[in-house]
């Protein structure tokens, strides 16, 4: 697990340090996957704000950003083509886009209904509207950089108007879209780990410690999650109460099922069953209760 720790602006000021943007991190990050992974295509899937022009002018060809993009955001198309009679430099840009608000008022703007295979609130199968483009991202002192933009609109009315943004600009708006909701699923990770494992929630004092532990976590979640999939298998389902439906299992069904798993083989090695009497579903529970009584 790579983990990046960013200390607050607080404690580099109390190490007398320069303090280091989130940003800054994150294109660290991204560079050092970069070099580990050269011959791969990599996708880096991040919230707003996460959508600066520093983090994508330094990307290599061989990744690309998805994020939200502001729809105030400065775009513009390419330059035109220099002819023998140019004069000055290249120019980096050319003519202002109009904004995406605009176009989101604009009748004469065109939308192509798609329909996304998950969207907020575990919806499937979700009808969006969405209109695409490209276009120049530019700031001052930064690079310009193609992007292709995706503006989504709820047919439905129950969500606002929101825009996306692939520095790879031969991606389709339903996958740019299908990356971004891929990011929900590592909010619900970091929830999970936060919950069950104690993430965020340690108390060390040696750095060491604190750069280790977050990892260590975080494997253990992959860990018991890949082991809990070869232990519930398929075609079981989830217990749930008679006022909450549940249809998929969670992190705490994962962790019970390995736990269980742990204990038995701890118990088994305590307190063997007896080899003249099989042991069935309900008597192995017994034992493990009565062991565990007994531990306690």
């Amino acid at each position: 697990m790579l983990t990046i720790l960013c200390p607050s602006e607080r404690h580099d000021q109390k190490k007398g340090r320069k303090h280091k943007l989130l940003t800054d991190w994150a294109r660290q990050g991204v560079l050092q996957l970069c070099r580990w992974l050269p011959g791969r295509e990599i996708i880096f899937v991040g919230d707003s704000s996460f959508a600066v022009h520093t983090l994508a002018a330094a990307l290599p060809d061989t990744a690309t950003l998805i994020t939200r993009l502001r729809l105030d955001a400065s775009l513009f198309a390419p330059p035109d083509q220099r002819h023998e009679h140019t004069l000055g430099r290249p120019a980096q840009k050319g003519r202002p886009l109009p904004k995406l608000k605009t176009l989101l008022k604009d009748a004469k703007t065109e939308w192509q209904r798609i329909v996304a295979s998950s969207w907020y609130g575990k919806q499937t199968d979700k009808t969006l509207d969405v209109t695409s483009g490209t276009g120049l991202w530019y700031r001052r002192g930064t690079p310009p950089r193609p992007i292709r933009w995706v503006l989504v609109r709820d047919p439905s009315g129950r969500r606002e108007p929101q825009a996306f943004m692939s520095t790879n600009v031969n991606l389709e708006p339903a996958q740019i879209i299908a990356y971004f909701v891929r990011r929900w699923q590592i909010e619900v990770t970091f929830a999970e780990t936060r919950a069950h494992l104690g993430v965020e929630t340690q108390r060390q004092w040696n750095d060491k410690a604190i750069m280790r532990t977050t990892p260590s976590l975080l494997a253990l979640y992959s860990l018991v999650t890949l082991w809990a999939c070869d232990l519930l298998g398929h075609g079981v389902l989830p217990y749930a109460a008679a006022w909450y439906k549940k249809t998929e299992f969670t992190f705490s069904d994962a962790i019970g099922a390995v736990r269980m798993i742990l204990w038995d083989q701890d118990i088994y090695r305590q307190h063997p069953p007896d080899p003249d009497i099989p042991e069935t579903q309900p008597s192995r529970l017994k034992r493990m209760t009565q062991a565990l009584c007994f531990a306690a």
